[in-house]
């Protein structure tokens, strides 16, 4: 079987950053680069600044033709530049991931909140 890692782009991030804090940023990278699959989840859900944007193009560009990566957004490629913080890197990431990728477009109401109409709303507590 293959090797897969599961994470949260934001802890992602959030491991990445006090890897590099305490010096250890290159080991913990091959956490990143390790697996055959790479997931990470609910990219753009909160806002990278300037060095987690070189963290995420760093991770991003080190496994380009080495390793799978599904990434999971609601967010359009347009709108990456603003998850990035830069438009530059967000198109330097954009460009290595959409080189030989397939994108699966899944549009319609929220999965997590299907069950949700069946149901009565409970009333607001007062």
């Amino acid at each position: 079987g293959s090797s897969i890692y599961f994470t949260t782009l934001d802890d992602c991030v959030r491991q990445l950053r006090a890897a590099e804090a305490a010096g250890r940023f290159a080991k913990k990278l091959q956490t990143y680069l390790r697996p055959a699959v790479l997931v990470l989840d609910e990219v753009g859900y909160l806002p990278c600044d300037r060095a987690a944007a070189n963290m995420v193009f760093q991770l991003i560009s080190r496994r380009y033709e080495r390793g799978s990566i599904i990434l999971t957004s609601n967010k359009t490629f347009s709108e990456w530049g603003q998850v990035f913080s830069d438009e530059v890197i967000a198109t330097a990431i954009l460009d290595r991931l959409l080189h030989h990728c397939d994108v699966i477009a899944i549009n319609g109401p929220s999965y997590r909140l299907k069950d949700r109409a069946l149901s009565p709303v409970p009333a607001a507590v007062s």
